[in-house]
């Protein structure tokens, strides 16, 4: 009886142990695909064999553990500089007095059918964009809200298809200077001034289109593509990280997954 008294569970227990559970799964999420989901196992781990020194009564190396648990969240905040600053950001972004945006935007449940965007339109423009050296920039918007990047640039609302794409980024085209917003098919925003990385280093070959593209795949979980002006080659930046690809095919799918 004692036991059982010991282990009785009551609705604040439940509510909190469901709370943490979401926390994690979106930390996992914030690092999946990316060097850092290594070291958030690592973490974990450790956490566990700290506990597991503590249930056995094993002092020095409990100590030793406890130790680095107790300075580990500064190294936390070093370490996941990036992640963190994208889960801020997607609270920051999340408008709470609309509570069915709230719950897509954290996406613990669908009650609205969300467009699909029209990845075939996209991939086409890009490979016609390439064959004739234009240059573009297209952001594809996620769970991040970048209206907090509309504004640097000119509002729009016109549905996606492979014309109007060629013609944003046409070089006479007063329109294609900057980068392109996309969220559920429809074009959120064209000449959109984008925050520039300056410190990762990438070959010289690729210009302001792929750092811009990898600076706000960095701070936001949005996904960016590519056309170089130089070599008509289109690049796929995700997390900060970008792929060139040559089958369009492959592309396609890829950001579909990704947008799932």
């Amino acid at each position: 009886m004692e036991l059982l008294e010991t282990f009785k569970f009551n609705v604040i227990d439940v509510i909190d142990i469901v709370l943490v559970a979401f926390l994690m799964y979106y930390m996992y999420k914030l690092v999946k695909g990316t060097v850092a989901i290594n070291i958030f196992i690592g973490i974990v781990m450790v956490y566990l064999i700290w506990k597991l020194t503590q249930a056995l009564q094993m002092q020095l190396l409990s100590n030793i553990f406890g130790g680095f648990i107790s300075v580990g969240m500064f190294a936390l905040i070093v370490v996941f500089q990036q992640e963190i600053r994208k889960f801020l950001l997607m609270i920051g972004s999340t408008n709470i007095g609309n509570r069915k945006k709230f719950f897509k935007q954290l996406k613990f449940l669908k009650t609205d059918a969300i467009p699909e965007i029209h990845t075939d339109d996209i991939i086409s423009a890009c490979t016609k964009m390439g064959s004739t050296k234009t240059g573009a920039l297209i952001v594809l918007e996620r769970n991040n809200n970048l209206d907090f990047l509309v504004i640097t640039g000119d509002e729009m609302k016109i549905k996606v298809t492979q014309p109007i794409i060629e013609s944003i980024f046409f070089k006479n085209s007063p329109l294609h200077d900057g980068a392109v917003i996309i969220k559920d098919n429809t074009i959120k925003a064209t000449r959109v001034i984008l925050p520039v990385n300056n410190e990762k280093k990438i070959p010289q070959r690729f210009g302001l289109r792929h750092r811009a593209a990898i600076g706000i795949t960095e701070i936001t979980d949005a996904l960016a593509l590519v056309v170089s002006e130089e070599t008509g080659q289109i690049s796929y930046i995700k997390d900060g990280e970008f792929v060139m690809f040559k089958d369009a095919s492959e592309l396609t799918e890829m950001i579909k997954t990704d947008l799932a």
